[in-house]
């Protein structure tokens, strides 16, 4: 049987869908040509994603402007002045305020679900942005008849109407990025910000079943944009415990560009159930040298030796351009560490004999 390896979702895009990206939001390309121009770029990462072997697919995020704002796309009730994110080289990324409610989703992503499934027979993962992620949209200052409270409600009904359109469509399984639940940490040291981002994601999920939620799975890491981290300096064993309160069935876990990876491996054997898939990251996007699959051997080896083989998948750090304008790692780079974990976590199946 053999270990399951999975990608965690964006794909560097090509310069010509780059450029299309920017014309698009600035009125300069027809959506027909924008379309055509999408769909080239759409069926070359499928096509690459199928030659490396690979067991799953997704569409690469190849249309997303990002990961976190793609359910904002169409919506006329934002202000660009929200909540800022600060990296640790020094950039800063900018989402958009809610002004007025109700708060309702402009994009689902099941779209991306169908247009992924008209170009493989392989299954496909489609990733979907937390809830607690969207509830910073929401201002400070409130809005005028429009309570934060009445806000979380329609928030929690969109998220997970998200996960299951995405369902419906023909997802194999949906993951939930949750990158902000490190961060939580770095804004709210006493853990209170996590907690409340915890309650918040569980009541999405709550609205599926058991069964559902073995599909379901949450990704965490500290960020990844332009080579930087948002929150790596924040210890892991702060987030874990709570991570693994989530009720999904599979944890995609940031871990190959940890300094103390047993560590943070012990603290997930503490608090694993039996239904539990945990997905280790086995490529560090951020890095530009491109691993052996040997050096993904020796990873899942480790892994094995804290974490039972029948609950152990693989997967990388972080997508490779989680922001549409991300170009710190080539198409072609991305693609060979994706060989490479396919490569070295089959080998490391045949060395465990599973």
């Amino acid at each position: 049987m053999p270990i399951p390896t999975e990608p965690i979702g964006s794909i560097p895009r090509p310069p010509e869908l780059i450029a299309a990206l920017e014309d698009k939001a600035g009125g300069r390309i027809s959506a027909g040509a924008f379309q055509q121009i999408a769909q080239r770029a759409l069926r070359d990462t499928i096509r690459r994603f199928e030659e490396t072997g690979s067991p799953i697919v997704t569409d690469g995020e190849q249309t997303k402007s990002s990961f976190v704002t793609y359910p904002l796309e169409g919506l006329s009730n934002l202000a660009s002045d929200g909540i800022v994110i600060p990296f640790e080289d020094g950039h800063t990324r900018q989402l958009p305020k809610l002004t007025a409610g109700p708060f309702r989703y402009g994009t689902y992503a099941s779209s991306y679900v169908t247009a992924a499934i008209e170009c493989t027979k392989l299954p496909v993962k489609q990733a979907v942005i937390s809830a607690s992620a969207l509830s910073l949209l929401y201002p400070a200052s409130g809005i005028a008849l429009y309570s934060k409270d009445a806000f979380l409600k329609d928030l929690v009904d969109e998220a997970a109407l998200d996960i299951r359109k995405a369902l419906r469509a023909g997802a194999d399984t949906v993951q939930i990025d949750f990158t902000e639940g490190r961060l939580a940490l770095k804004l709210d040291p006493s853990g209170e910000l996590l907690k409340n981002f915890i309650a918040l994601n569980n009541q999405v999920l709550d609205q599926f079943s058991p069964e559902e939620r073995l599909r379901i799975g949450v990704h965490t890491c500290p960020g990844g944009d332009q080579d930087a981290t948002h929150s790596a300096g924040v210890d892991y064993a702060g987030l874990l415990p709570g991570l693994f309160q989530l009720q999904v069935g599979r944890f995609y876990v940031q871990l190959s560009s940890e300094k103390n990876r047993a560590r943070v491996l012990s603290v997930i054997r503490e608090h694993l159930l039996p239904h539990h898939t945990v997905f280790v990251g086995v490529i560090d996007p951020i890095s530009r040298v491109v691993e052996t699959p040997g050096d993904v051997c020796d990873r899942v080896l480790e892994a094995a030796e804290y974490l039972p083989v029948s609950q152990l998948g693989t997967t990388d750090d972080c997508g490779f351009a989680p922001f549409a304008d991300d170009t710190s790692t080539s198409r072609d780079i991305a693609f060979e560490k994706i060989r490479a974990r396919v490569l070295g976590t089959a080998k490391a199946a045949e060395k465990l004999r599973y």
